[in-house]
């Protein structure tokens, strides 16, 4: 996702820490102290501009949400439509998702979002693309063992990639969806660009599969 630089992003980050987590380390292992309640933990890498990650807290408040980003440009939209519903079950971190193993513990969360990622389309870029096997061991890490992973694109390519890698990785596929938007799944939460991709008449496919 490429946005126009916003220069005020770092200030406007800096001025909510309550939301938005400087020092994601010192939190490892305890992230149960950064929310208003102890409960199970769902992050969302690469979270964009926020819709997914608000509504999905709005739906679930016996859940905590923690969005990864790593632009400042995209982070401050997140924030600031988090500010606006004064949700206390959301965090935010400025990060690369590569980093997640330093900051969350083994087991520490249940479920892993991945929404519409850059499918990376070059073949030397391939270990970029976030169902990579170095990401998949990242997110096994850190994924309870009830937990899972759930990925949704409209790009075909990169759903194909993804279902040979984690089968390349002996993740169990515990479901599969070529035309999520066909089964009407009312417990569907959109993301901007899956609106915008569907509405364009693009296919939305989803997968979820457990790692242990």
């Amino acid at each position: 996702m490429r946005l126009r630089y916003k220069p005020w992003a770092k200030d406007y980050i800096a001025e909510h820490p309550e939301y938005v987590v400087s020092d994601p380390k010192q939190w490892r292992g305890k992230w149960g102290d950064r929310f208003e309640k102890e409960q199970p933990i769902h992050i969302e890498v690469g979270m964009g501009k926020g819709k997914f990650l608000v509504e999905m807290a709005q739906k679930n408040p016996t859940i905590n949400f923690i969005g990864v980003e790593i632009q400042e440009s995209i982070i401050v939209l997140a924030l600031e439509k988090v500010i606006a519903e004064k949700l206390p079950n959301i965090q935010l971190l400025h990060l690369n998702g590569s980093d997640l193993k330093e900051d969350f513990e083994p087991g520490e969360v249940n479920r892993v979002y991945l929404n519409f990622s850059d499918p990376w389309r070059k073949k030397r870029h391939t270990k970029r693309r976030l169902t990579y096997k170095t990401f998949l061991e990242t997110y096994k890490d850190i994924l309870s063992p009830d937990g899972y992973l759930q990925l949704k694109t409209d790009n075909q390519g990169l759903f194909e990639y993804s279902l040979v890698s984690l089968s390349e990785f002996k993740a169990t596929l515990i479901d599969v969806s070529l035309d999520l938007h066909a089964l009407n799944d009312p417990d569907n939460v959109t993301t901007e660009y899956e609106e915008k991709f569907s509405a364009k008449g693009n296919r939305i496919y989803r997968l979820r599969a457990t790692l242990h």
